[in-house]
């Protein structure tokens, strides 16, 4: 099956057909850097990682752009607020960005430019709209016209009239239409410029990511991707000056995520209803944050909680403990031969790559590929003692290469159960070394057949969260 991506600008479905044959152009909206991302912004970054590493793993040669807005009133207000430059915010935020998304495991785009290094791009761009009768100079400012460009709204299939009628807007006397939108902001006093023919100013935030996307792109490219927050106004500025200036379609195919709720509620900053990435990772591993943003298909809307988090964690330490398990019947000693549940394997192992790629194929189905790869781990935990090294080396090799597509599964599997067993223990009332010491009173209760005190340990234990799991080997424990 073909891949098939789901094109915002058409509202459908479509085959994935590149512009060049075997080369994809991809440029994502990045951050404005005046504070600490969110989680909204870690999944919309996750997700074009995603969709990212799977191009790249289906043969694609990939020209990855996502930039930083590097100037823009957000930053200046930080900067004035803060009494230091404006570029010691906007550089401080890219540091705290990038560390963000390293420790989502994010691989770097081929291109991150930034707004204040392509101010020439972004003067010339300026220009040509105004030659063509696109924008005008209103003083030291630059506007868009937008009653000059007909498709205007295609892509958010808006109404420019119901709009205007609707809209609660102050009067600009700077404007010729309530709707038109800055190319080119004048410089207030205090504030950073550059010169201009327009005089000294700076750029408006959606002719950035034209100048950008162009210079390292083309005037047509594949896919823009970005939160279905920026469909209006960003994306639909961002066409319509970008085909304004070039005659040409802009974008092949648009693809945007779906937002984040915080239980149930669309997550907000002016409800105070978010979470930074920073302080998620305080209390929970940034690999379950990544599986848990890959859990849902990424256009729908994914609901952040507790709850789900730590359902994400579990989810995630199921396909470490089959790992793990693999490891371990590797590294014994003795083999097995062929076996009823081991031919099950054989059949799950040899099908998880086709039905991995049918729903990566299918707009990039996350959700149904992490369902496939349940259903193997199920049948390698029912497999595990009773099937050849050979098969589980192989297994095992299949896990590790669909998880490397989506990010996941990175670490080695010993070390991540640990990593997250010593977290859960560091929120537990109870130290390690008590819980070691009751299972070593246990084990010499049960030595003497003191069954009543064995039982009495094991509740105590359980009472606390701890859940003790016997087995011929011997005991171990896990956090409920």
């Amino acid at each position: 099956m073909p891949l098939r991506v789901y094109n915002t600008l058409t509202g459908s479905k479509e085959e994935f057909v590149p512009i060049n044959p075997g080369k994809v152009g991809m440029y994502v909206c990045g951050v404005t850097v005046y504070d600490h991302c969110h989680i909204g912004h870690a999944r919309a970054n996750v997700v074009f990682d995603m969709i990212y590493r799977y191009l790249r793993a289906t043969g694609f040669e990939v020209n990855y752009v996502r930039n930083y807005t590097d100037i823009d009133d957000k930053i200046i207000n930080r900067a004035n607020r803060d009494g230091v430059p404006y570029q010691e915010i906007s550089e401080r935020f890219i540091v705290e960005f990038d560390r963000d998304m390293a420790r989502l495991m994010l691989l770097l785009p081929t291109h991150q430019p930034k707004a204040t290094e392509h101010i020439p791009e972004i003067i010339a761009l300026v220009e040509r709209l105004i030659e063509k009768g696109f924008a005008y100079q209103s003083g030291a400012d630059v506007f868009y016209c937008v009653e000059k460009f007909d498709p205007y709204l295609k892509l958010s299939k808006r109404n420019l009239e119901d709009m205007q009628a609707g809209a609660r807007i102050e009067v600009d006397e700077r404007k010729r239409h309530p709707m038109d939108f800055a190319l080119w902001k004048g410089a207030k006093p205090g504030e950073p410029y550059w010169e201009s023919p327009w005089g000294q100013g700076r750029p408006g935030w959606h002719i950035e990511c034209s100048a950008m996307s162009i210079k390292y792109l083309g005037e047509t490219f594949d896919i823009h991707g970005g939160g279905k927050d920026l469909i209006f106004p960003h994306h639909e500025n961002e066409i319509a000056q970008s085909e304004a200036a070039s005659g040409k379609p802009f974008v092949k195919y648009w693809l945007h995520n779906g937002f984040v709720n915080i239980n149930a509620e669309k997550m907000s900053k002016s409800l105070g209803n978010f979470f930074t990435i920073k302080e998620v990772l305080e209390r929970y591993d940034a690999e379950v944050l990544r599986f848990f943003l890959l859990s849902a298909h990424y256009r729908s809307p994914i609901d952040f909680s507790d709850q789900n988090l730590k359902d994400a964690e579990l989810g995630l330490e199921r396909i470490y403990k089959a790992l793990a398990g693999i490891d371990e019947r590797l590294e014994a000693a003795g083999d097995q031969g062929p076996t009823e549940e081991s031919a099950e394997l054989e059949e799950k192992c040899a099908a998880i790559a086709g039905r991995f790629a049918e729903a990566m194929d299918d707009d990039f189905n996350t959700a149904l590929a992490l369902g496939h790869l349940f259903d193997l781990v199920r049948c390698i935990n029912k497999a595990l003692p009773l099937s050849p090294k050979e098969l589980l080396a192989r297994v095992k090799q299949e896990v590790s290469a669909i998880a490397g597509v989506l990010g996941v599964c990175d670490s080695h599997p010993a070390s991540f159960l640990q990593r997250i067993k010593e977290r859960k223990t560091s929120e537990m009332e109870i130290p390690v070394q008590e819980i070691e010491q009751l299972i070593a009173e246990r084990a010499e209760a049960r030595k003497l057949k003191n069954f009543k005190r064995s039982d009495e340990i094991r509740d105590q234990l359980l009472e606390r969260n701890v859940v003790l799991l016997d087995s011929a080997q011997g005991t171990t424990w896990k956090v409920k």
